[in-house]
Order: structure tokens, then C-alpha cells, then sequence
């Protein structure tokens, strides 16, 4: 087992230097001047290009474009990840507060995705074509025609407006209080959870119903084992690639994906911090978030294909 996390461990390391350049010429590549959006504006006209070419020196722009990224692929490598122009602080700094924000919204709602989804596809393929079966199937298809936000406005209209059950927005005044927490969570972790549930139902249902249909099933029915042991030792074991395959793209694209969600509830995390340093043109901010979601995205990989090896001994051996 320790070779095979090796050999996939050394097989990232081009991933993430196509990733570390793909970023770089990225942000070479992003209009505006961030130098220029560096120096305050009450610098003045006969001093400007004098300042300018500091801060030019100071930023490490006034070096070779190799030189630059080398510096850059060190400085990340530290922990320096640059200054915010827009903030005026490190960029570990700024989103410090906001990933912590983000990452406890997004444990939430992967608890309950994966506990709904799970339970839900079991039952739809024993239940196949019944009443239970045929709702999931339905809740599905509208959870995947439906945009985030638009989901998100209903929820704020029938528990907000209507109900007074949960805020409309905003973060907890006592972050120590746990219960504040929650509060304020309840509407957005149940907009992503929809969301996430009406792709992952049907990925764990069509790989039950494949495992169920398998001649081992046939096999230990006659064998009079009882349905429970059928299900859930047998079936659900052999159908956990596809089912953990989809649970790892939900890790990767969760992430990313709740930004929408952030700004419709006024929650302060990665996303709302994304799109404010796209509109203020604040490239070390973008480009390190960018480096964030890339990492989470080769992560998840990484624990895919171990948990694949734990589940199928075969793949290790391949």
C-alpha cells in the first residue's frame, strides 16, 4: 500500500507544475497594471514614476518572467503567498477567516449529502419503481434543472419571510456560540445539500441497481442470507467505486461551487473574497485562491484512488 500512495504521490508532481504555470501565465495575463493599483493615489505627479519603478522593484516585476515565476513557486512553497492590493495585509491574512468560514459550511453539508444521498439510492433501487423510488427520481430532476440561487431565494422566502424560522443572510455575532452557528447555517447548508443530492441520488441508485443485479446477488439469496446482509456487505461493497467517485468529485467541486451560495446569504467565505478580488483586479489574492481549489481538487484525487486501492485490492496490484 505505501508503494502504490508513492506512485501516486510522484505522479502529481507534473499535475501540479502545469497547474503552478497554468496559474502564473494567468495572472501575467489578467488586465490591468497591478502595480499601478498598488501605489496610493495620493502619490504625486512628479513622483510617481519614481514610485512606481519601486514598487515595480519591490514586487519582483522588474526581473525576467522565469525569474519571477521561480520566485513566485518559492515564495507559495514558504507560505508567503504576497500582499493583497486591495486589503493592504498578506494574503494568508485575508483568507484566513473566510476559509475557516467556508470549510465549516462545506463539512455540513458533505455530512448530510452523503448521508441523505446514501440512504436515499439504497432505497430507490430495493424500491425500485414504487412510490419512494419515483420521488427521489423527481426531487433529482429538479434539483439538477434548478439553478443554486434560485433555490436559495425559495428557502429565504418560506423560512425568512414567511416562517421567521432563520435569518436571511449573515454571519453569527458570538462566534463561540455553537448554537449561533447553526442559526445562521441552516439555510445555506440545506441549498447546497439540495444540490448536491440531485446528482448523487441517482449515481448511488444506478450502482445499487447494477451490484443487485449481479449473479453473486443470485447467488446469496439462495443461499437464504438475509436481505440486510445481501444489501449492505454484499452489494453496497461492490458498488462503492462509482459511489466514491462521485462523493470525491463532490469534495473538488463543493468548494468552488458555494460561492453563489455565499453571496445570496451574506456568508463570509472564499467565495465572496474571490469575486471581490476578481472586480478589484487583486492578482496575488486570485491567483492563491485559484492555487486553493487546485490543491483541493488534486487532494481528493489522491484520497480517491486510495480509497479505490482499500476498496478493490485489485487496483493497488494494477
Amino acid at each position: 500500500m505505501l508503494k502504490y500512495c508513492i506512485k501516486r504521490i510522484l505522479s502529481l508532481i507534473p499535475v501540479v507544475f502545469v497547474i503552478s504555470v497554468l496559474l502564473f501565465s494567468m495572472m501575467k495575463l489578467m488586465p490591468g497594471d497591478p502595480i499601478k493599483l498598488s501605489i496610493s493615489p495620493s502619490v504625486r505627479p512628479e513622483y510617481y514614476d519614481e514610485v512606481y519603478e519601486a514598487q515595480k522593484k519591490k514586487m519582483g516585476f522588474d526581473k525576467p518572467i522565469p525569474i519571477q515565476y521561480v520566485n513566485w513557486v518559492k515564495n507559495t512553497a514558504s507560505g508567503d503567498l504576497g500582499m493583497s492590493i486591495t486589503y493592504k495585509e498578506p494574503v494568508s491574512s485575508v483568507i484566513a477567516r473566510p476559509m475557516k468560514n467556508t470549510v465549516i459550511m462545506n463539512v455540513f453539508v458533505l455530512l448530510f449529502s452523503l448521508t441523505i444521498s446514501i440512504y436515499a439510492g439504497i432505497r430507490s433501487a430495493i424500491k425500485k419503481g414504487k412510490f419512494i423510488d419515483q420521488f427521489w427520481q423527481i426531487f433529482s430532476l429538479i434539483g439538477m434543472s434548478v439553478p443554486s440561487f434560485f433555490i436559495a431565494l425559495c428557502l429565504i422566502y418560506i423560512f425568512s419571510f414567511t416562517l421567521k424560522i432563520a435569518p436571511s443572510g449573515g454571519m453569527p455575532i458570538d462566534t463561540s456560540d455553537i448554537g449561533s452557528w447553526i442559526y445562521h447555517l441552516a439555510l445555506p447548508v440545506a441549498t447546497l445539500t439540495i444540490m448536491n443530492l440531485a446528482g448523487t441520488i441517482r449515481y448511488v441508485r444506478n450502482a445499487m441497481l447494477e451490484a443487485l443485479s449481479e449473479d453473486y446477488i443470485r447467488t446469496a439469496r439462495s443461499k437464504g442470507l438475509s436481505e440486510k446482509v445481501i444489501i449492505y456487505s454484499h452489494a453496497f461493497r461492490n458498488a462503492l467505486i462509482p459511489i466514491v467517485t462521485v462523493v470525491i468529485i463532490q469534495i473538488s467541486t463543493l468548494f468552488s461551487g458555494s460561492m453563489i451560495a455565499e453571496q445570496v446569504f451574506a456568508w463570509d467565505g472564499l467565495g465572496v473574497v474571490l469575486i471581490t478580488a476578481l472586480n478589484k483586479r487583486d492578482f496575488m489574492l486570485v491567483i492563491a485562491l485559484n492555487m486553493f481549489y487546485a490543491v483541493i481538487y488534486l487532494v481528493s484525487n489522491f484520497i480517491c484512488d486510495i480509497v479505490y486501492a482499500l476498496v478493490d485490492p485489485r487496483i493497488k496490484l494494477d
